[in-house]
């Protein structure tokens, strides 16, 4: 039963080095498991301009796109998530755990500006590195996409479009970001203690804290998350206007012009269906990791 209790009465100065590998091994299991729905998401998004890379829902884009496209179709991108979620995941956990005990978030007590304020700081340093692999992730998801290796799509965004296609979209995903990794961090931390305020070993409350704040902090944000795919997957337009996109504000006009407020729900409920689950499997793991590695060292 110590042990048990031990999991939760982690001391606030658990080294960086551990979390930030605890975040790197999170941030592999929840994007690899959720990929498919992103995917889906992902398709959902983007304004097609063939009637077959329509889609009513998530189970009719599921069975449309498995039947037609195969199911490996679903996982197109998987390796490029894989790249760049390790190292991303681990400045982000790490970012935030050295920025919440520098702000004073793990004194007694709800400490929700500092926690904020971690979350944000995080969010600002692991997207930088995250970005790129992003785009050649939603590269790859599209309809009829003509890369299947992340390395040759990197090299041919690259090379065709230049070093700014892997960062059109930085603004837009810092918008977007730090106020989800805000909410998430808020939402999460005050979740945790509210759900288990003797600190006493319960994964699942990692799991419903974790699920919440993901479900919460992806429907807030979904319209910016919109703006994001349309800049990202611009070059893999077949429509001129958007192929000509120039950032953020650019995007939003067009979302605007053509589908109306509607169009800034595009792809909700797939992205809040993946922030779920996803959300509460990598706190579960981080956690998990985390008290792992250290019993380890």
């Amino acid at each position: 039963m110590a042990e048990e209790l031990d999991y939760e009465a982690l001391p606030s100065d658990t080294s960086t080095g551990v979390n930030m590998l605890a975040g790197a091994l999170a941030g592999i299991t929840e994007h690899a498991v959720m990929f498919p729905i992103d995917s889906i998401k992902t398709r959902m998004q983007v304004f097609a301009t063939s009637p077959a890379a329509v889609y009513t829902g998530i189970g009719n884009a599921f069975t449309r796109i498995s039947s037609t496209e195969g199911m490996r179709a679903l996982w197109r991108g998987v390796s490029s998530v894989i790249l760049g979620a390790g190292p991303a995941h681990a400045v982000h956990f790490g970012m935030y755990e050295a920025m919440k005990e520098l702000a004073g978030g793990n004194a007694a007590g709800n400490q929700w500006l500092a926690t904020s304020l971690a979350g944000a700081s995080a969010t600002i340093a692991s997207d930088a590195l995250m970005n790129p692999f992003d785009v050649i992730k939603q590269r790859m998801q599209v309809h009829q996409s003509e890369f299947r290796s992340v390395f040759t799509a990197l090299r041919v965004v690259y090379r065709t479009e230049g070093l700014a296609a892997f960062y059109v979209s930085y603004p837009t995903t810092l918008t977007m970001s730090v106020p989800f990794t805000a909410v998430q961090f808020t939402v999460y931390e005050h979740m945790k203690k509210l759900l288990n305020p003797s600190g006493d070993y319960s994964p699942i409350t990692h799991m419903i804290a974790g699920g919440m704040a993901g479900g919460v902090a992806a429907g807030v944000t979904t319209p910016l998350d919109v703006a994001k795919t349309l800049l990202q997957t611009r070059g893999s337009s077949h429509d001129s206007e958007i192929r000509r996109v120039g950032g953020m504000l650019d995007a939003l006009r067009i979302i605007w012009r053509r589908d109306g407020i509607r169009g800034f729900g595009r792809g909700m409920s797939p992205r809040v269906l993946t922030h779920m689950p996803s959300n509460a499997l990598c706190w579960l793991s981080y956690e998990f990791f985390k008290v792992a590695i250290r019993e380890q060292s």
